[in-house]
Formats: C-alpha cells, sequence, structure tokens
C-alpha cells in the first residue's frame, strides 16, 4: 500500500531577471572580483589613451594640412575644371544606390522609418556643421535627397516589375564602364591623362577593378583545383602555390617591368593597368583557396541528390554546390575583398599616386613638414569607413541568406 504524504510541496519563487544596463555591467564587468579588477584597470588605461588622444587633437593637432588638400587627398592631380565629371561619378553612383535600396525594400511599408528620417536629418546637419564638407554642403545634401528620390522610384519599379532584382547587376556593371569613361574621357569627352589620377578616386577604381576581376578568377581556379582532369587540376595548384609564394610587393613590379615583354613591340600598358594585373594576380590566387574550402564544405550529399534527379556535372554544379559553398565563403571572400582594397598602399612604391601616395607627395611639401599624425590619421579613417562598410554589407547578406542555420 502507497502512502501519499500530506504536506505541502515547498516551492521557490523564480528567479528575479534584471535587465538594464547596471544589469549587464553587473554581469560581463564585476561579476567576480578579479573581473572587475581588470576592468577598473583596462578602464583607466582606455580613458588614459583616449583623454591623451583628445588633448592632442584640439590643443596640438593643426588640422589645416586636411581642408587646404582635400581636394588632392580626394581626387589626387585630376584638372580642376574637370571636376565636374568626379562629381557626375558619384551622382551615377547615388542614383544606382539608390535604386537598389528601393527595389531591395520594395515589400517594406514605409520605406523610410522614423529613426532613418532622423538619421539622414543628422547627417545633413553634420554636413553643414563640418568644415571639411561645409565647402560641398549644398551639393553634398542634394546627393542624400536624390538618393531618397531613387529609393522611392526604385521601390516603385520593383513592385511594377517583377524582374527588377535582375537589372541591378547590369546596372551596377554598366556603372563601372560609365564611371571610367567619366574619369578618362573619350567620345565625346575631353582626355584625361592616367598619369593625373590620384587619391581616393585612383584607390577605389584600383580596388574595384582589382575586386571585379580576381572573383571570377578564383573561381575558375578553386574549381580547377577540385578537377578531376589531371592537367587542368595540376595547372591550377601549380599557379595558385606558385603566386602564393610570392609577396605582393614583388609581383607588383614584375608586373610594371616582365608585363610590356609579353606583349608586341610598340604596344605598352599603362602603370595603372598594369598595376590592376598585379592585384588580380595576387588575389585570385587567394580567393581560389577561400572558395575551395566553401567547395568542401558542401556536402556530397548534395551532388548525389541532384544527379538523382538528372541533373548533370555542370548544372549541379551551378545550381546546386556554387551557391551553397559561395553562401558559406563569404566571411572569408569579403576578408580578401577588404585585404585588397588595403593592400592598394603598395601601388605607391611602384609610383602610382593613389591616396597613400598622394598624402606623402602632401607631406613631401615644406608648409606641412612634420604633420604625419594629422595626415595619417585621416587616411586611416577613410579606410576604416570603406572597410567597415564591406564588413557590415556582408554580414547583411549574410543575415539575408540566413548564413550559419
Amino acid at each position: 500500500m502507497t502512502t501519499v504524504s500530506s504536506r505541502p510541496v515547498q516551492t521557490s519563487p523564480p528567479p528575479t531577471i534584471q535587465v538594464g544596463p547596471g544589469a549587464w555591467l553587473k554581469k560581463n564587468l564585476f561579476n567576480t572580483w578579479y573581473n572587475t579588477v581588470l576592468t577598473v584597470v583596462l578602464g583607466a588605461i582606455i580613458l588614459g589613451v583616449a583623454w591623451g588622444l583628445l588633448t592632442w587633437a584640439f590643443t596640438v593637432a593643426q588640422w589645416a594640412v586636411i581642408p587646404n588638400n582635400l581636394a588632392l587627398f580626394m581626387s589626387g592631380l585630376y584638372p580642376n575644371e574637370q571636376y565636374w565629371r568626379i562629381w557626375l561619378m558619384l551622382g551615377v553612383i547615388v542614383t544606382m544606390a539608390g535604386l537598389s535600396w528601393g527595389v531591395l525594400g520594395r515589400n517594406l511599408s514605409p520605406l523610410f522609418s522614423r529613426p532613418l528620417l532622423i538619421g539622414l536629418g543628422i547627417l545633413c546637419a553634420l554636413t553643414i556643421i563640418f568644415p571639411l564638407t561645409r565647402p560641398n554642403a549644398p551639393v553634398l545634401i542634394g546627393l542624400v535627397v536624390w538618393t531618397c528620390v531613387m529609393a522611392l522610384a526604385g521601390q516603385w519599379l520593383g513592385r511594377q516589375y517583377k524582374g527588377m532584382g535582375k537589372w541591378l547587376s547590369v546596372g551596377w556593371f554598366l556603372t563601372y564602364f560609365i564611371n571610367l569613361w567619366l574619369l578618362g574621357g573619350g567620345l565625346l569627352l575631353g582626355s584625361v591623362r592616367t598619369s593625373s589620377w590620384g587619391g581616393l578616386t585612383l584607390t577605389l577604381m584600383l580596388a574595384i577593378s582589382g575586386i571585379a576581376l580576381c572573383f571570377p578568377i578564383g573561381v575558375v581556379l578553386a574549381l580547377g583545383r577540385r578537377s578531376d582532369l589531371p592537367v587542368v587540376k595540376g595547372l591550377s595548384i601549380a599557379y595558385i602555390e606558385l603566386i602564393r609564394g610570392v609577396p605582393l610587393i614583388a609581383i607588383l613590379f614584375m608586373g610594371q617591368v616582365m608585363i610590356p615583354l609579353f606583349l608586341p613591340e610598340g604596344v605598352r600598358p599603362n602603370s595603372i593597368v598594369r598595376a590592376i594585373v598585379g592585384l588580380t594576380i595576387f588575389s585570385a590566387a587567394y580567393l581560389a583557396e577561400n572558395v575551395r574550402a566553401g567547395l568542401q564544405a558542401v556536402p556530397r550529399g548534395q551532388s548525389e541528390a541532384a544527379a538523382s534527379l538528372g541533373l548533370n556535372k555542370p548544372l549541379t554544379l551551378g545550381l546546386i554546390v556554387l551557391p551553397q559553398a559561395l553562401k558559406t565563403a563569404i566571411p572569408a571572400i569579403v576578408g580578401q575583398f577588404i585585404s585588397l582594397f588595403q593592400d592598394t598602399t603598395l601601388l605607391g612604391i611602384v609610383g602610382l599616386v593613389e591616396l597613400l601616395g598622394i598624402s606623402n607627395s602632401i607631406l613631401a611639401n615644406p608648409t606641412y613638414l612634420g604633420r604625419y599624425s594629422e595626415v595619417y590619421l585621416f587616411i586611416a579613417l577613410i579606410y576604416w569607413f570603406f572597410c567597415y562598410a564591406m564588413s557590415l554589407g556582408s554580414r547583411r547578406v549574410e543575415k539575408a541568406l540566413h548564413t550559419g542555420r
């Protein structure tokens, strides 16, 4: 016979969950005595460094070197009377960015949320207040407004025409050549010598060209390394291992000197084309390994399932395997793109006046001798902005593709 106790069951109240900044600090920074000590010590070091930096920035630094040479930083030795081309290039990019924003957000209602509108208002206010952008504030604010107008147009087009997303890629492809035509001239525009290209404009052009060329070559090399054909596999492995064993600066010097040797007599590409070839050759080898890692991460069962459905190898590769591999390799691929963007700083050694090269030219001016900290901090912020933008964009793409789930 089973007896049931009549004593009441003792129950304890559920634990109290504390929320807020104080609870977060206590949980993550002051949960134990040694974490408290570590937090205090590191906090003191960070505050000391920040205080010293702010003191230097507001009392010692001479920032006049930045606004006085802003045009050189942005476009190098580009002719002053042709600056309208640079603004038009920016306008073309802003137009495509706004259309892309609207098409991708075609299902959002409304497209502009209140925090976004507040952020745009703050951006316009800073454009007027900030000394560097104040002279061009009307044009910059106009570009912000034009971006919003194009976003609304893109949203309307995206709702009216279901295939607009496919045309975005075509539009961005054409945008590259339109901007290249605006920058260099020709076909009803006066020509501007490539020796006059420089600054941030040249850096972005080199980085975008290198990224656009190295990606397809890297994918082909990755597929070739996994090929069942011995010759294709051997050549792919030889290329990848040879290039990965040579520093980039050596490849850039070889490109400047040796590329003309393989061309017919009298054909000598300019230094910018040779620099793009060198960057592409180098980055494609590293990108191939990133893509190969993504291909190896795709389960073999995916290919077997596609074969059972009657798909041949090209269709299986293009529709099943490669999309999954590229999705998995997004962080590594974007990391390589960021590295390529930073590697453009080496081109100053081979005679190109990209952003770092034009900075060194400015520092050679007797008026600005010794202003290394101000100039290098300024261009470091520029590089950080573009690198962080690429990193943020890759995270958004990963989230949209549900990578990691």
